[in-house]
């Protein structure tokens, strides 16, 4: 989605409320970095290169980010409150499932293959979200390609520790 000044926004967040550019939270960006394994190694240079690729949003109590089966093209990295995760049973009903707290990030697979997201996201408290959607990933990409390269490497870190995560609660199921 594009907003009026042009700025593509992710694609539901219409109820979240726009707090800039993501340059502006540098600061905080750098604040969750140690704890973002995703950003863990990022210098500081890069995660001001990083933050000036996002834009920032407030999302209220209550406020869906993105829902199960919509298509997401967005990484979400929260600087603070929290977002609870959930996914649909067989008969319509949402079961948590998992709560993201700050430094943490959201959408990396959706980021990296444009596919519906898996869950859905609703701030558990006020959150903020610095948002990379894919067109200013793709950007990132031509302009500051090593910095990409930092970043993909993280999130395919990250994925594989979720895997191999998943992998162990499925075999304590199987035994």
């Amino acid at each position: 989605m594009v907003d009026d000044s042009g700025t593509s926004r992710p694609s539901s967040p219409a109820t979240m409320r726009s707090l800039g550019s993501g340059g502006q939270f540098v600061t905080q960006l750098r604040g969750v970095a140690d704890s973002t394994p995703v950003f863990r190694d990022f210098s500081p240079g890069e995660a001001t290169t990083i933050a000036n690729y996002t834009q920032a949003y407030l999302a209220e109590r209550g406020t869906q980010l993105f829902a199960e089966g919509q298509k997401g093209e967005c990484l979400y990295l929260l600087l603070d409150g929290r977002i609870d995760l959930f996914k649909q049973s067989g008969d319509g009903e949402l079961h948590k499932i998992h709560s993201v707290k700050a430094g943490k990030t959201l959408g990396e697979m959706s980021l990296l293959d444009g596919l519906p997201f898996s869950a859905t996201a609703i701030a558990a408290e006020p959150t903020r979200v610095l948002v990379m959607v894919k067109a200013r990933f793709e950007k990132l990409a031509k302009e500051q390609p090593a910095v990409c390269l930092k970043l993909v490497r993280g999130l395919a870190w990250l994925m594989s520790l979720r895997l191999r995560q998943t992998t162990g609660v499925l075999l304590d199921h199987l035994d």
